[in-house]
């Protein structure tokens, strides 16, 4: 992952993304071959700071974030609860199929499939 974009830091996180688009499964992994994980924000703080490098490369983001099979719920990609959420107005509306969460360029969410093409941020 060449970080000839821009890097961020928020509280103890730092945000870096390529400006690639791809699906959720390679976002996650080419986020995990440099030794992160996809962004996934747990304050209004981090929020801000995806939703800049989205509104940057002005293309929607993957966050880490999933909707759990067991559960159907949408929990962080490691497992754990939500504990903040932005959701645009009427979401999620989980039409069943869309188990992954893309950021819009205002900042909120939308459950979306996960073979689509979004940017990829990648949190350390």
């Amino acid at each position: 992952l060449a970080l000839n974009g821009k890097i961020r830091k928020v509280g103890e996180k730092m945000l870096a993304s390529n400006g690639k688009k791809v699906d959720f499964a390679s976002a996650l992994q080419s986020c995990e071959e440099v030794g992160g994980t996809l962004a996934a924000p747990k304050n209004e703080e981090e929020n801000k700071a995806i939703m800049d490098v989205v509104k940057q490369y002005n293309q929607y983001a993957y966050l880490g974030i999933r909707k759990w099979e067991t559960s159907g719920q949408f929990n962080y990609i490691n497992g754990m609860p939500l504990n903040y959420s932005n959701w645009h107005q009427h979401e999620p509306d989980s039409k069943g199929k869309e188990k992954c969460v893309e950021m819009y360029t205002d900042g909120t969410w939308n459950d979306k499939k996960c073979n689509m093409y979004r940017l990829t941020i990648c949190e350390f």
